[in-house]
């Protein structure tokens, strides 16, 4: 379940629209508030960067011993270039944490280009780097993200490695625009066992 900053009507006209995009695809979908969305057994935050923790914090109570992947990177673009920023804890998923002390926060997703991402037809070959102070946390998100085809999760440490894998993303953007691209991160030289 997605916790975003969008109201009912527009989380069920969204869903609506991914249903008809891929008309050939089982899908399950349901709009719902940020509360109904703190219910799931893993929730992923889907904000602005600057919302998220608000947003969390919100329903943190609901989120006490769930699984919660924090993807937003706070940047911001200055002229034709995107720039980094420092927020709060010095990343966005150690701010989240901080705002559900009780959720086991697991930092991922932050390199994907987010068009190709969405688009369910192409498959992404990119590797995900993701942080957690929880080893639960990592598996879940780990086992995630193994649904989704040619992904890799990579274990990237604890929460507090989330602060420079957010700010990369700038550099990952700018070489988008730059070379009119959608690349992503892919490591080399690492060989996960059974795989």
């Amino acid at each position: 379940m997605v916790i975003g900053s969008r109201s009912k009507e527009r989380a069920a006209e969204a869903c609506e629209e991914i249903c008809k995009r891929w008309p050939e695809r089982d899908l399950t979908l349901e709009a719902g508030d940020n509360s109904r969305a703190a219910a799931a057994e893993i929730v992923i935050v889907a904000t602005p960067w600057d919302a998220a923790a608000l947003t969390v914090a919100s329903v943190a109570q609901r989120l006490t011993g769930k699984v919660v992947i924090s993807m937003a990177n706070a940047l911001a673009k200055v002229g034709d270039e995107f720039e980094p920023l420092v927020p709060p804890r010095g990343s966005v998923a150690a701010h989240v944490q901080s705002a559900a002390p009780g959720a086991m926060v697991a930092a991922a997703f932050h390199h994907l280009p987010a068009k190709a991402l969405a688009n369910l037809n192409t498959p992404i070959d990119a590797d995900v780097l993701v942080c957690s102070d929880h080893v639960t946390a990592f598996e879940r998100t780990a086992e995630l993200v193994e649904l989704i085809p040619n992904l890799r999760p990579l274990n990237a440490g604890s929460l507090s490695n989330a602060a420079p894998i957010e700010a990369v993303t700038a550099v990952l953007l700018q070489l988008n625009v730059r070379y009119k691209t959608r690349a992503a991160v892919r490591l080399t030289g690492i060989e996960l066992p059974g795989k």
